[in-house]
């Protein structure tokens, strides 16, 4: 068995599992499974890779060939939540419209392999970027190149057809600004255990000053540049969009504010939300310059941009309210984040106010 640094386990075979304690990766399912998809046989190698505080993800190598494993978290899983055979189909989808995801090349829905469904894909040759800057990138000439080659995806993604199937059938795009409202309300009540009025209130004002929907589109739901996989070359060039968790279809302008309220910027209030730290260096854009540059590709009114910022913010507090509980009630032993949404939950709050026109 081996323990990694937040106390989930990876271990051999099932048999080493310690009692009670279901874990993540077992080696040698792993190893047999790929086996019988014909993506390998012999002696298999893994790594965690990422920083998701949801589902997790794995580079294993077998025969020479590198692929990585995303699965959901242990169970019980809320229902809805964590659907790795619907999070692989959307990538596929994608692919065949020409976007750049990785290549999907088996999906498991058998439990009796790790315990939930899980997906494998080819690894991608490239770097992701969120604290620091790899080597490849150093050059502040190629800082702007970066934020606008994930604005120029981003435009991309929202340009894709969803008008027939089977892009189509990927959600219902009416309404949707509503149902996020109304189900994040929902989420708080039931994964808190205290006391912040601020949540309520911003989500009447959301309701209440809730923009109209201009078109609809393809909703990453997570698009950031930490979500990105960059070639391994300059000049920056998006090769892969991750994590398609939360995809589905709606306003696109939801996915703007998002990359707007993440991308962080010198003078901005720090919240848990600000994933890609390095944008607040002196030679990358600011979000206005980001801003009219989609506005090129996309003909649509970005005045109230700020009410989505404020949505995004918002979610992020309940979402990472969530997951404060479960550290406090020792769900997440050895967990560094969780202690730190004490005071980050009440600043994302504040941030949302501060955007909400």
């Amino acid at each position: 068995m081996i323990s990694e640094p937040d106390g989930v386990e990876v271990v051999a075979t099932a048999a080493d599992a310690a009692p009670g304690a279901a874990p993540l990766l077992v080696v040698d399912r792993i190893a047999a499974y790929l086996a019988g998809q014909g993506l390998g046989t012999g002696e298999l190698s893994w790594e965690r890779i990422g920083e998701g505080q949801s589902n997790v993800t794995y580079a294993v190598r077998l025969d020479g060939r590198d692929l990585v494993l995303r699965r959901g978290p242990r169970p019980p899983l809320p229902p809805s939540t964590h659907d790795m055979v619907r999070e692989a189909r959307v990538q596929r989808l994608l692919a065949a419209a020409g976007q750049p995801v990785p290549e999907i090349v088996a999906v498991c829905d058998d439990d009796s392999v790790l315990g939930v469904p899980f997906y494998v894909m080819e690894r991608v040759d490239g770097v992701v970027v969120t604290d620091e800057l790899p080597a490849v990138f150093a050059d502040p000439a190629q800082h702007a190149p970066l934020a606008e080659a994930a604005v120029d995806a981003l435009a991309d993604l929202h340009a894709v057809d969803v008008a027939s199937a089977p892009l189509a059938d990927l959600g219902r795009p009416g309404g949707y600004l509503q149902r996020q409202v109304r189900r994040f309300a929902g989420l708080w009540s039931a994964n808190t255990r205290r006391d912040l009025p601020l949540v309520a209130e911003l989500a009447t004002r959301l309701e209440n000053r809730m923009p109209l929907t201009q078109r609809h589109s393809v909703v990453h739901g997570d698009y950031r540049i930490g979500n990105l996989m960059y070639g391994p070359a300059a000049p920056p060039r998006v090769a892969a969009i991750l994590d398609w968790e939360m995809a589905t279809l709606g306003d696109p302008l939801a996915d703007l504010g998002y990359f707007t309220a993440t991308y962080a910027r010198p003078g901005m209030r720090e919240t848990p939300l600000e994933l890609t730290t390095v944008t607040r260096g002196a030679h990358f854009p600011d979000t206005h310059a980001l801003v009219e540059r989609y506005a090129a590709r996309h003909d649509l009114d970005l005045s109230a941009l700020g009410w989505y910022e404020a949505l995004a913010l918002w979610k992020a507090a309940v979402f990472c309210e969530a997951l404060y509980t479960r550290w406090r009630a020792g769900e997440r032993p050895g967990d560094t984040f969780g202690p730190t949404l004490e005071d980050g939950v009440p600043r994302l709050l504040d941030a949302a106010a501060e955007r909400l026109p």
